[in-house]
């Protein structure tokens, strides 16, 4: 009850000003989050912060186990540019030594471990791409080899006892991996301990992940508060579906949007977003704002806007965030030239191209048209070809030994009746 009592003794204190702007910084950092662990706590925190003037610390953690970051990663970064804008301290963390280990969430297998080589270059990718979306003068970088590379192996041991193997276990991927007979390496469990310390080490108030790293951002409030420190507030955002309208954006499932792609590829691939799941595009990953959405979802249920605008506006809206407006305006005069003054039917059958058959990321075109069902063999694709019958986005393919390499969103005709759009 002490702790309650000067949660309202301090919500008093503060002006109708104050409390408005607690109310205003609560409301925003909610929208579209999954889970506040504890809502309370971050109002709490939101009115210590405005009342002494003195900013809340936000991490995020980013292991670079890839090159590349697409706009699936980029639903945390948004609501990070929010509490930037909200005044807020940002602490980006780069895994550069958790990174080694890998992240086991998720995995039905022991992760390879990454190189320190590997993770130096991924890195460096990273924070070039994270700042085409966080302010860079408003954020603070953090590596956690600074703190735990200096670890001896009794600090190893007593980080370690602060957890029981049970508690580990509680993890869905161990639980599935335990129970199927499956490996599960010792170090893997240090992988949720070290995440939690940085939090220790970097006195964090709000840690920020998808909702697959609930497990993670929790185990930061638990080791604060066996190191004797407030715990912080974990805040879960969606994950977010790739282009194929059903699994998590991932490279390797060809379903991304990747933020370093030029702006011709950008625009295309947004262009083959599922019309359901365009709306959540632009809350999660998009600067739009929250009465601009509302009036868009009104738009798009009474008719009044017709989905490809909309879709057109985020493919724009994306280009623009990654490459200016220029680019921007660039890669949506190119579309309209290509896909809508000469006349390509507005719905165009998606068809997907099965993994196997794009195991090398390259495919002879011939093969390609007859497993889209466009051409009935090969030897019938091929004369199509040579006749100049074929076209990927509008350019004539003549060359009947040609390879290709699809992208998500190309769109494949022959003649002039047989259209379709890839999905890999």
């Amino acid at each position: 009850m002490k702790g309650r009592k000067s949660f309202m003794a301090e919500w008093k204190e503060l002006t109708p000003e104050q409390q408005a702007e607690v109310e205003r910084q609560l409301d925003t950092l909610k929208r579209g989050a999954v889970e506040i662990v504890p809502e309370e706590a971050l109002k709490e925190k939101l009115i210590k912060s405005i009342s002494k003037g003195q900013p809340l610390k936000v991490k995020l953690g980013l292991d670079p186990s890839a090159p590349d970051i697409h706009v699936g990663h980029t639903v945390v970064l948004h609501k990070l540019r929010q509490f930037q804008e909200l005044g807020h301290e940002v602490q980006l963390l780069i895994g550069d030594f958790t990174g080694q280990i890998g992240d086991p969430t998720g995995k039905s297998e022991t992760r390879k471990q990454l190189t320190p080589e590997d993770v130096k270059r991924n890195a460096e990718t990273y924070q070039k791409q994270i700042f085409k979306i966080l302010d860079e003068e408003k954020t603070k970088l953090f590596f956690n080899s600074h703190w735990l590379a200096p670890m001896q192996f009794a600090d190893v041991v007593t980080l370690a006892a602060k957890l029981t193997v049970a508690r580990m276990l509680e993890r869905d991927d161990f639980t599935k991996r335990y129970t199927n007979g499956l490996p599960i390496s010792i170090h893997e469990f240090f992988y949720p301990l070290m995440q939690g310390y940085d939090s220790v080490a970097m006195d964090s108030d709000v840690e920020l992940g998808g909702t697959d790293q609930k497990f993670n951002l929790l185990m930061g409030r638990t080791l604060q508060k066996e190191y004797g420190k407030e715990a912080q507030v974990a805040i879960t955002m969606p994950l977010l579906e790739g282009l194929d309208g059903v699994n998590k954006m991932s490279k390797s499932l060809g379903n991304y949007i990747g933020i370093d792609e030029d702006a011709g590829q950008i625009y295309g691939k947004s262009m083959s977003i599922p019309d359901e799941f365009m709306l959540k595009y632009y809350e999660l990953v998009t600067d739009i704002g929250k009465e601009e959405l509302a009036a868009l979802k009104a738009g798009l249920e009474n008719g009044s806007v017709h989905p490809r605008d909309a879709k057109m506006a985020l493919a724009h809206s994306f280009v623009r965030m990654y490459h200016g407006q220029e680019e921007a305006e660039a890669a949506q005069q190119n579309f309209i030239t290509v896909f809508q003054k000469r006349a390509l039917p507005e719905d165009i059958e998606e068809v997907t191209v099965p993994a196997e058959e794009l195991a090398n990321g390259s495919i002879k075109l011939a093969r390609l048209l007859v497993i889209l069902g466009l051409q009935s063999s090969a030897s019938e694709a091929r004369r199509s070809i040579q006749q100049g019958a074929v076209r990927i986005n509008e350019e004539k393919w003549s060359d009947p030994a040609a390879d290709v390499t699809p992208q998500a969103g190309d769109v494949l005709q022959v003649g002039k009746r047989k259209f379709v759009k890839l999905v890999l």
